[in-house]
Parts: C-alpha cells; structure tokens; sequence
C-alpha cells in the first residue's frame, strides 16, 4: 500500500509492505438481503506502527505521538462496514489507513516567525481609532 504524504523518502511516498497489514473480517450489521447473516462483509486492517520496518525512527515517533490516541499496544486499526460489498470496505479501510498514516506522518511546518507591527501601521490604527471615536462622539446627545 502507498501512502502520498511527506515521509522523508525520495519520492514523498510512504509504502507498507502486505506483509506489514493484517485483515480481519466478520458480519457487519446494517442492510445485507439475503446475505446478511452470512457475509462477512465488516473489514478490520490493523497495522503494527510500533513494529513496523519500514519507517526511520522520526517518522515512527511522529506517528506514534500522533495518533496515541488510536494505538492499542502500537497496533493502528481501521474498521470499515459502511458498504454491503467486502471489496469495497477493504478499499474503504484501505484509503482511510492510508489517509490517517500521511496525515499523521507529515513533517511539521517550519515554526512561525515573528514579526513587529509597523510603526506607520500602529500610527494608522490610532489615527482610525480617532476618527472613529469622534464620529461616535458627535452621535451623543450635548451635555449642556
């Protein structure tokens, strides 16, 4: 499976080997006709990111520091049971696991510069500041 994203490799693209993914099927409830007791149609691809020996050891620690929250043990597991087809939830699992591992794998932005406002800009932003001030100030009613 490729995954696009950046990941540190020449190309920009990720690839897990087969061998690296696990599929697990079983009865997906929801519509099925006949089929529906016997089909098993609900798709698991589970991925040890942990394990796994494709990734340097950057792009693994990104991965596992963003996606803990869906870590069992280092495992990533995807579940797919939204259509009747098993093919087409293996291809719903598929494109969601690789869509969560280039999310997760790209390369941070480059940190935020920071920069000083201007001093015409802050001469602008009072001189408005006044200008809307007296407008609002000829809306009163006099004092006297």
């Amino acid at each position: 499976m490729t995954v696009p994203g950046r990941s540190g490799r020449a190309a920009g693209r990720l690839v897990l080997p087969a061998e690296e993914l696990r599929w697990r099927f079983s009865r997906s409830s929801g519509p099925g006709g006949q089929g529906v007791n016997t089909a098993d149609s609900r798709v698991e691809l589970s991925w040890d990111v942990a394990g796994s020996r494709v990734l340097d050891e950057p792009v693994r620690e990104r991965l596992l520091e963003a996606l803990e929250g869906r870590l069992v043990d280092g495992v990533l597991v995807v579940a797919a049971s939204q259509h009747r087809q098993q093919r087409r939830n293996r291809s719903a699992a598929r494109d969601r696991l690789a869509a969560l591992v280039a999310s997760a794998a790209a390369a941070p932005p480059p940190a935020r510069r920071a920069t000083r406002i201007s001093a015409g800009a802050r001469r602008r932003r009072a001189e408005a500041k006044q200008s809307r001030s007296s407008t609002k100030a000829l809306r009163r009613r006099p004092d006297w």
